[in-house]
């Protein structure tokens, strides 16, 4: 499958929960619909995937999390803020580097219309 289909499905799912269960939850909670909503569509999704900073040549854990990874190819960083800011677009540029992939989708459900909470960063 390829990138773009993808990101349209996560569009889609997220779409879906956003129109089920309406703004202002947890974060936790879009997130465990979203995977069910995109395992349903047969996409693998991962959660809370371990990204390491490479430092001094090695590998190390510095706690740093992908929301999902879906396809093994599509980084989606969930958000239920106010709004977003740079520093949740840079937050995805930082794990789009060292995980090797080319695409991200930054996800805010905490807005009216989910249109107007999604940004598609690529590397």
């Amino acid at each position: 499958m390829e990138l773009n289909e993808i990101t349209e499905i996560i569009i889609g799912c997220a779409i879906e929960v956003h129109k089920a269960l309406g703004p202002g939850l947890l974060e936790s909670t879009y997130e465990v619909c979203l995977i069910h909503e995109l395992s349903k569509r047969g996409l693998r999704v991962e959660k809370q995937v371990a990204v390491p900073v490479i430092y001094d040549s090695i590998k190390l854990d510095a706690g740093y999390r992908i929301d999902l990874l879906v396809g093994d190819a599509v980084i989606v960083e969930l958000k239920s803020v106010d709004r977003l800011h740079p520093i949740h677009e840079a937050q995805l540029i930082s794990y789009l580097k060292p995980s090797g992939k080319k695409v991200g989708l930054l996800i805010n459900f905490n807005v009216k219309l989910l249109k107007d909470g999604i940004r598609r960063l690529a590397t």
